[in-house]
Order: C-alpha cells, then sequence, then structure tokens
C-alpha cells in the first residue's frame, strides 16, 4: 500500500479513533495517545500484510481502540493503587513534610567535627562549592573532599541522632 494512500486511511479513521478515546478515557491527552497508537499499530499490520479486507479495517482500528483502552484503564488502576500505598515515599521532595532540626544541637555536633571536616561541610551548604572548588580551596583532591564530606556528614548524623 502506498504512503497516499495510508494517508488517506489515517485522514478517515484517527478521528474515529480519537472519539472512542475521549468517551473511553474522559481524557484529551489519552485520547489523542490512543489514537496515534491505533494508527501507529494500522500502519504496521498493514505493512506487515497482517489485514487482507480492507473493507474490515475500520472494526480491526475499533477493536485496537477498545484493547488499547481497557490496557491504559488497568495500567491507571495499577498507578492508582501504588500512589495510595507508596504516596509518602513518591511525593517530590518539595511536597514531603519538612524536617526540623534543632539549630543549637546542630551547632553543638557541628563544633564536634574536626577544623577541615566543618570547613568541609560549611563550604558545601553553606557557600554551596561542589568537591572542585572546596578541593582547590582547601589543597585536597576532590575525591578526598567527597569521602571527608561522606564521613563528616555521617558523623553529624549519628551526633544529631543519638542527641533525640
Amino acid at each position: 500500500m502506498d504512503e497516499a494512500a495510508l494517508g488517506a486511511l489515517v485522514r478517515e479513521l484517527a478521528p474515529r479513533a480519537r472519539l472512542y478515546g475521549l468517551r473511553h478515557l474522559r481524557s484529551e491527552a489519552a485520547a489523542d495517545d490512543l489514537a496515534q497508537t491505533a494508527m501507529v499499530i494500522m500502519i504496521e499490520s498493514l505493512r506487515a500484510g497482517k489485514i487482507r479486507e480492507l473493507d474490515r479495517l475500520p472494526s480491526f482500528v475499533l477493536g485496537t481502540c477498545r484493547m488499547l483502552a481497557l490496557e491504559w484503564k488497568r495500567g491507571e488502576g495499577r498507578r492508582r493503587a501504588l500512589r495510595e500505598v507508596f504516596a509518602e515515599d513518591l511525593a517530590p521532595e518539595a511536597l514531603r513534610a519538612p524536617t526540623t532540626i534543632d539549630d543549637a544541637r546542630l551547632g553543638t555536633c557541628l563544633d564536634a567535627l574536626g577544623e577541615k571536616p566543618r570547613t568541609i561541610v560549611v563550604l558545601t551548604f553553606y557557600e554551596e562549592l561542589d568537591a572542585d572548588q572546596i578541593g582547590r580551596q582547601l589543597g585536597m583532591a576532590a575525591g578526598a573532599v567527597r569521602v571527608a564530606r561522606h564521613r563528616a556528614l555521617a558523623q553529624l548524623a549519628t551526633c544529631l541522632g543519638a542527641a533525640a
């Protein structure tokens, strides 16, 4: 089948597929996706010779739309169930409840760090420098800065956890 004939079929059947999507999925975006996917499946099936009777093509497209809509609804049901179970874990960081830390306790824990680890933590979180920049400032390799920062943060976490 030539490209012009395929184009004509798509122009004729895509609006029907989209209408099916609107009725059953109730979403403009989902209906557009359904119509596009149905057209791709139709074109691939025609090119592969899977459809021999062209007069049955509208039924094939409708059946494809029905299967795609059912698949989408099942997937949406699974996604909804996962959101209910893992809503807190899946929430973007900005929407999660903020963790509060006692400033005085944090200051005490920072004071307990050595001078170089404390400097690395301060440059990382207050000056917002990366490991390369901190390394140049302190005369250290970037890898050594990352290791020292990791150890300092572990020490802070232990200190803050013990003080709780």
